[in-house]
Parts: C-alpha cells; structure tokens; sequence
C-alpha cells in the first residue's frame, strides 16, 4: 500500500504526531498540512474549525490520495472528529481518545488533569473520552489561552512563559492533580516549563506517542501499512502560511526529515 499517511493541524503541534509516527512507521509516506495562515484555531468557533478540518482532510484525500487520516490537532479534533469519520472514504485517526487512555492509565490517585485550547477544553471531548476509558477518574480541566501562540513564535522557555503558564495551571494544581495530560499537540514542547511548574510528582501524558501507536495497529489490522522497499520514503509538508517560516521552524521542531516546504491555499 505505496499511498502516504495524511495528517493535518493548525500549525506546528501536529509535527509532534508527526515525529511520533515518522519514528514508528519509518517506511510510511506522509503528508502534513500546517494551517497556519488560520492558526490558532482554539479561539474560533467549533463550526468554522470543523469546516477547516473537512477542507484539510478531503484535500488529502482528493489531492494526496492519502489512505488514512490523522487528525493531529486536538482543537479539530473536537470539532469535526465524529463527522470526519461519517463522510471520509478512509479510516480517520485522532488524538482525542488515545491521549485520554494514556492519562487514565498514568494516574495514580485517580485525580487527573487535562489543558488544551478554549476549544478543545470548552467542547467537553476530553470530559466524555475520560469518562468512557476511566469512570472512576476525576478530570479537572483548563483552557491555556496563549500556549499555541508562544509554540508558534519558536519561543518555548523564558520568565513570560513561565509566568503565564504558572497562572493557567492553577486549577489543576489546586485539584492535586498526579497526572496531566497535553491537550494540545502544541503543549509538548513546552513540556519543560509546564513541568516545572506542576513539581515532579505530576506526570505528564502527550498523545503524540499514542496517537501514532493506535495509527501502526488499525493500518496493520486494515493490510494497509507499506511494505519496506528499496524505493526512498517521501515525507511532504505543506502550509497555508509563510512558507519560508514554516521551513525553518518546522525542522526545527521536527528534524530533518523536513525539507522545503510546500504552498497548500484553501479553497476560500
């Protein structure tokens, strides 16, 4: 099966997803479309998100003839995950319910947290995933306006971050919380700061690793993963913004296998 992974986000989140499943499935092609000439999509309402997510992933499907779809953005994720799975014509993959079982998995007490975008944390996704993998656990959830904007400037340490990050992660400091999960695929490269200030007792859950183990298990139970050939793996990313931009801070992020990005435009 030579066709690619499609894979899309609003920006540079999803690259972590992307890494994740690059490293697993060494032999997979892939596709990934950064939407940042629209990021960030937590502030805007879940109706226009969910139109996003449709363009992005029939795009793939219609333009890349990608043989499966990863949403690697949580914000679109719950916006248009259930509709994306009615109408596409391929098997469709979120980040949603893979990271609420790594949570429920990692906590302990059973007091557990989530953060994510305004969208994400407003659209009650996480509340039901947690409730369907974990009935017995207690989820306390907040919104970290401000997060994505800093991942996307490259600016992921220093006292602003810092500052801002210790006033957003209050709630669920005060809930006692012994696991929190990324809610965001932007959050993990601010991973070291968010760790900081949540002290070495709270472990902190990233969906980007589980997200790509649930891709490697439902492609192989579908006979789609790629055999590995001789020919050469082709990894493209497209971007809806400066594509000089997305180039240098996307490899950066992300690591070699990011070459010249390419111009994806929205039908708009």
């Amino acid at each position: 099966m030579d066709r690619p992974i499609g894979m899309f986000d609003s920006g540079f989140g999803g690259l972590t997803v992307a890494r994740a499943l690059i490293d697993l499935l060494p032999a997979e092609h892939v596709v990934y479309i950064g939407d940042t000439g629209r990021y960030p999509y937590g502030p805007r309402p879940q109706a226009e998100v969910a139109g996003f997510a449709r363009e992005l992933a029939w795009s793939l499907v219609k333009e890349h003839d990608a043989k499966a779809i990863v949403v690697a953005c949580n914000t679109a994720s719950a916006a248009a995950i259930d509709e994306l799975k009615d109408e596409l014509p391929v098997p469709v993959i979120d980040v949603i319910e893979p990271g609420a079982r790594a949570l429920v998995d990692a906590t302990r007490s059973g007091r557990a947290g989530v953060i994510g975008t305004v969208g994400t944390i407003g659209s009650g996704a996480y509340l039901r995933a947690v409730a369907a993998a974990g009935p017995h656990v207690h989820l306390t959830s907040a919104a970290c306006p401000g997060f994505v904007e800093f991942v996307e400037r490259g600016q992921t340490s220093g006292d602003e971050i810092t500052v801002l990050a210790e006033r957003l992660l209050s709630p669920v400091q005060d809930a006692d919380v012994d696991a929190l999960l990324l809610g965001c695929t932007h959050y993990p490269y601010l991973a070291r700061v968010i760790s900081d200030v949540m002290g070495p007792a709270v472990t902190l859950v990233s969906s980007a690793d589980e997200t790509a183990f649930v891709a490697c298990t439902h492609l192989r139970e579908l006979g789609l993963l790629r055999e590995p050939t001789d020919e050469p793996v082709e990894h493209r990313f497209l971007s809806s913004g400066d594509i000089a931009w997305f180039t240098d801070l996307g490899r950066r992020l992300l690591g070699p296998e990011l070459g010249a990005a390419e111009r994806w435009q929205p039908a708009g």
